[in-house]
């Protein structure tokens, strides 16, 4: 680093304001030329480097979850050439901003969407990167009685039998895909007063949710992520069936306008680097992780 010119005291009751002004000059002359040696010296690194700003099209559960609190700045201490810049939406809207060519990278949890988002033609490559699951969570009394039956099926079918409030998130995301999916498996096309869909994210569902004390389906992570900040408080009723698995997948675009930047993230994210990141993520305010990581 330059070294500050510290306190130098001219001494000389001899020296003319002239010669005092010429001296002060001079140091100015030093000071400047060894700032430009210090930016030539310093120029690789990462305060000099000239940084790339790479759009990442995400879900609001990675968002609220806090992952990219730990994911982000990881990769970008890996990786100064990059600033990642989240923009947290549903996976559908994701997707429609990849079509778009809004976005770098896709980093999404909607297998079927992003199936026909790929047979499209919009994606590079599509890989695996970590999974969660999602839960049915809502009143302590549980007025449709679906604590601990056999699947989220039948806990869906239960609540829609006893017409108990059901907050959807009903934004085209993965969450509400997912939802849609198990209502399906059910036998059941949701809807009356019952049923209001709120057409936000995760973290803004669940606390709507919450507040009226009515059940909604979540991804775990989100939910303990704002039980822990005293955000949401109703309980988890249902979890464990196979058709609650959720799975994320990384997606690199065709249209990239930072296509090297976005690849650097899709390698980074499956390397081990990354997943650790993601097995660690959770485990010190949870005693557990939040997502298990499973790129192939």
């Amino acid at each position: 680093m330059l070294e500050k010119l510290s306190s130098k005291r001219v001494f000389a009751a001899a020296v003319s304001v002239i010669a005092f002004l010429g001296l002060a000059l001079a140091l100015g002359a030093c000071t400047s030329s060894d700032s430009e040696v210090e930016a030539v010296e310093g120029a690789s690194s990462p305060a000099t480097i000239e940084r790339v700003n790479m759009v990442l099209a995400s879900t609001t559960s990675t968002q609220d979850s806090g992952l990219f609190d730990a994911l982000i700045p990881a990769f970008e201490d890996a990786h100064p050439e990059v600033n990642v810049q989240v923009i947290a939406v549903g996976s559908g809207e994701a997707m429609e901003m990849g079509r778009r060519g809004d976005a770098d990278l896709l980093f999404v949890h909607s297998p079927a969407a992003e199936i026909t988002f790929m047979e499209e033609g919009y994606g590079l490559e599509r890989r695996p990167v970590m999974y969660n699951d999602f839960i049915i969570i809502g009143p302590e009394a549980d007025p449709a009685e679906i604590r601990d039956v056999e699947d989220a099926a039948t806990a869906l079918a239960r609540i829609a039998e006893a017409e108990s409030p059901f907050i959807s998130r009903g934004d085209d995301s993965g969450t509400h895909a997912r939802e849609l999916s198990v209502w399906e498996i059910a036998g059941i096309a949701p809807g009356g007063d019952w049923y209001t869909e709120t057409g936000q994210g995760m973290g803004a569902t669940l606390q709507i949710a919450d507040e009226f004390q009515a059940y909604t389906l979540t991804d775990r992570s989100t939910y303990l992520n704002l039980s822990l900040e005293g955000v949401v408080e109703m309980p988890i009723l249902n979890e464990g069936s196979n058709e609650l698995l959720n799975f994320y997948h990384v997606i690199t675009l065709v249209d990239a306008r930072e296509q090297t930047a976005a690849q650097a993230f899709a390698d980074w994210i499956i390397s081990p680097a990354g997943q650790e990141v993601i097995a660690s993520f959770g485990v010190e305010q949870f005693k557990e992780s939040l997502f298990a990581p499973n790129a192939d």
